[in-house]
């Protein structure tokens, strides 16, 4: 089976998705394509495990002190490159293809009248589940930025719709953890002004993780390259994470029963959504502006869920593999029945 798989690069979270997908994929042997769009190539870094990849432009969110510009945005765009990108890419060499909501994948199907599979978060607003920042405008952009045939969704509960868990590593978590230290990882604000937060908060160890690092000119804040290999270490045995209102490190964070801060950028409605949908599960907290006592508040809380999710890139494979039936109640139900979630006290 040759499959294209199209990933959206704007954030790492996708693709930290996507290499949980591949390892799957690659152990079933199917032939993959994958494309990442969103950046440009010199800031994707750890790729080795896409064995063979492309990377375009596409389309991308401009983003400013953790607020979505949708003027600028537009500006950027870049509709003729995009087009370009779209009329160039050949899908009818492929059996399957896949996009985890990136759009010169989504609509190069829809030109060469190829059936195009979506999995992924963004999915999961097809239906019913907790949504906040609602407007016309973020409505029309998950409805056409990657339209796809079939939705795959994926959220953190179910909310009784037909979506299934997130698609995450499945490690056992740490056997000890260090109370007092905390990742940070909030790529979409001012490092000066992440640094100036937690300035005050000594009692504390934090490991900022940023695409721009400078010494941040206190002891117990230390700034940090972005790096797979050095996050993990970091994750492992740190208590908690404080980061903007991404799906992928959430989910990583409340399998591995860490404590979540988090702050959704302004006009998003998918971090605004997984921000409501923290506090309405009771599985993390949330703040709307970079607050020094938020986040004092937030350290001395010693509460934290862990949420065992099972190997849902294994089960969609798989499903993959069996021609891609009819995925039932029954089927959901049976995915949801791997799902425990535990209260913890750290």
């Amino acid at each position: 089976m040759k499959v294209f798989y199209g990933v959206q690069g704007t954030g790492n979270g996708h693709i930290t998705r996507a290499r949980v997908m591949a390892k799957e994929l690659y152990y079933a042997g199917i032939d993959v394509t994958f494309l990442f769009t969103g950046k440009n190539t010199s800031h994707y870094f750890d790729m080795e495990i896409f064995q063979q990849y492309l990377v375009k432009s596409g389309l991308t969110f401009s983003l400013r002190n953790g607020q979505v510009k949708y003027l600028k945005t537009a500006v950027d765009a870049k509709p003729v490159q995009f087009y370009k990108d779209v009329t160039a890419l050949d899908l009818k060499p492929y059996d399957l293809i896949i996009s985890d909501f990136e759009p010169v994948t989504a609509w190069a199907a829809k030109k060469c009248k190829k059936t195009i599979l979506g999995i992924g978060h963004q999915y999961a607003f097809n239906y019913d589940i907790p949504k906040a920042g609602v407007d016309p405008l973020a409505s029309m952009v998950m409805k056409y930025f990657a339209p796809v045939d079939m939705g795959i969704g994926l959220h953190w509960h179910h909310f009784n719709q037909p979506i299934l868990p997130p698609i995450i590593e499945t490690h056992e978590p740490p056997t000890a953890i260090n109370k007092n230290k905390i990742i940070v990882y909030l790529p979409f604000e001012e490092p000066a002004s992440v640094v100036k937060l937690l300035a005050p908060l000594v009692d504390f160890d934090f490991h900022i993780y940023s695409s721009v690092v400078e010494a941040s000119g206190f002891d117990h804040i230390q700034c940090k390259p972005l790096s797979r290999e050095g996050f993990k270490q970091d994750f492992y045995d740190c208590a908690g994470i404080i980061s903007n209102a991404g799906f992928e490190l959430a989910s990583e964070s409340l399998h591995a029963g860490k404590k979540i801060l988090a702050k959704p950028l302004h006009s998003q409605m998918e971090q605004l959504s997984n921000a409501f949908a923290l506090q309405q599960l009771g599985y993390g907290q949330t703040m709307y502006e970079l607050d020094t006592q938020v986040v004092e508040a937030w350290l001395y809380n010693q509460n934290a869920v862990r949420v065992t999710y099972p190997n849902v890139a294994q089960i969609i494979v798989q499903w993959i593999t069996q021609g891609m039936p009819e995925m039932t109640a029954d089927f959901i139900a049976s995915v949801w029945r791997k799902v425990d979630v535990l209260q913890i006290q750290q």
